[in-house]
């Protein structure tokens, strides 16, 4: 019996040493297997680089370390893939050589005056002829560069409507934006068109909330004052070549599929929004009212243009007059001196001046160039070809990047196809035309790489060399785009 309970006892201490023996094989076994657990979870979901316990390659690329095995070459400095500029410029003597047979065509007319700065270092590389010029739309350039210094690249127009509280008269606000369409124009139209259509979608969206599906119309476009067509432009270019100017129109006042202008751009936008409303289910009563609209009005909807740089861009580009008219008397009201055509150029010639543009014996009567009246020295037009490519003034690169280019974009699309074709794309240049005028003025990029400012006007031609003269122009252009002028 003793032996019994003393071989039950060694048993029993043989059972709780084996298990204090297996305990810490279980814990071990059981942590290796628990971290293997969690390496494959924090792998799965990235969790060493979310808690900061791992570099993040999209931050810390340099401290990630390679994969094993991973062999790369030396990293070495990338060869140069052009040769550095040297500091010279381009040689009077040269360009002169390049241009002076052209210029000196007799079917020119009697006045012929061309600019040539090497835009680098500001030395004068030509001055052919005396006199000021009427600037035709190289003039656009300087209601440009005003424009975007004034009010800034991403300034928008806003047209808005608005609704006198208690009643069911609504009001559309014409805001000035020069390119208000009938309709969006799509996903490809650039720069993107604000639209009545979008308007009058989101008005009645807002009145039919409120319970209202009636409307008396108003509309409202007291932005710009005086006259709405330049006394100082021949009384035939309405209705073909311009129209009245306006706060408030649709498709620059002119209907799609016709090729004159509505009488009254307001009202006929008026007209389109009233349509459109009603497609939407709000019917307007009576025709629209013409009046400011009232102070206590409340705003129901409202479109926003595009950024004031791509409409820039854009009338640069086409030389679009109405548009540039519009973002005249924008600038002429920005700087306090209204939104007339007088304003207009107060402000452009105000603003001119806070960019050290000098204005000596200018006489401007529009934003557009259309007036035979204008007149501009080819150094005004050539300190603002300075200035918009001047690092000094981002703001304005867009009257820069705007311009057409020699043989592939907007004014110049289908010019210089008898020039050389090393100047296509190196002259960047604002066209100007009128009858017996014909003018360029913008940058040319020689094939030494020294970029070359011009002004090139012609004012006297004859009625039968009209075509030839702006041809020759070009081939003045593309002599120095086509230049290795260097001295």
């Amino acid at each position: 019996m003793v032996r019994t309970r003393q071989s039950a006892r060694r048993t029993v201490t043989r059972i709780t040493r084996r298990r204090r023996r297996v305990w810490p094989g279980l814990l071990l076994d059981s942590l290796v297997v628990g971290l293997l657990a969690f390496a494959l979870v924090a792998w799965h979901f990235d969790l060493g680089t979310r808690w900061g316990i791992a570099p993040d390659p999209r931050t810390e690329p340099a401290e990630v370390a390679a994969p094993a095995g991973l062999s790369l070459p030396e990293v070495r400095p990338a060869a140069a893939v052009a040769k550095p500029q040297t500091g010279s410029s381009a040689s009077p003597a040269k360009v002169r050589a390049a241009v002076d047979s052209l210029l000196a065509d007799a079917k020119l007319g009697t006045h012929v005056r061309a600019l040539v700065t090497d835009l680098d270092s500001g030395t004068t590389l030509l001055d052919h002829g005396t006199g000021d010029v009427t600037p035709a739309s190289t003039n656009k350039l300087l209601t440009a560069a005003a424009a975007l210094h004034s009010l800034g690249p991403s300034t928008r127009f806003e047209t808005t409507v608005v609704r006198v509280p208690g009643t069911r008269r609504v009001v559309l606000v014409g805001g000035g934006d020069p390119f208000l369409a009938s309709t969006s124009g799509g996903k490809d139209s650039y720069p993107k068109r604000a639209s009545v259509k979008a308007l009058a979608h989101r008005t009645a969206d807002a009145l039919k909330a409120a319970g209202v599906t009636q409307v008396r119309l108003g509309y409202d476009d007291s932005l710009f004052s005086g006259p709405a067509f330049n006394p100082h432009w021949p009384s035939d270019y309405f209705p073909t070549v311009v129209p009245s100017i306006t706060s408030l129109w649709v498709d620059e006042a002119m209907p799609k599929g016709q090729y004159t202008y509505v009488s009254d751009p307001s009202l006929n936008a008026a007209q389109i929004f009233a349509t459109d409303l009603a497609g939407f289910g709000v019917r307007t009563i009576g025709t629209p009212v013409h009046g400011k609209a009232p102070s206590g009005a409340q705003q129901v909807a409202a479109v926003s243009s595009a950024p004031l740089g791509q409409i820039v861009a854009r009338l640069l580009l086409v030389s679009d007059n109405n548009a540039a008219e519009v973002v005249a008397r924008h600038v002429g009201i920005k700087e306090g001196d209204g939104g007339s055509f007088t304003g207009a150029v107060k402000g452009v010639h105000t603003v001119l001046g806070q960019l050290g543009i000098g204005l000596d014996g200018a006489v401007l009567y529009d934003g557009s160039g259309l007036s035979r009246e204008d007149r501009l020295r080819p150094e005004t037009l050539m300190a603002v070809v300075r200035t918009i490519s001047s690092a000094q003034h981002p703001e304005l690169r867009e009257a820069l990047t705007g311009l057409p280019v020699a043989g592939f974009s907007g004014s110049l699309l289908w010019r210089f196809d008898h020039d050389p074709p090393a100047a296509r794309g190196r002259v960047y240049a604002k066209t100007g035309t009128l009858t017996g005028v014909h003018a360029l003025a913008g940058v040319a990029t020689d094939l030494d790489g020294d970029v070359l400012g011009f002004v090139l006007v012609v004012d006297k031609v004859a009625a039968a060399n009209e075509g030839y003269a702006q041809a020759k122009l070009d081939a003045v252009a593309a002599a120095l785009g086509s230049c290795q002028c260097r001295s």
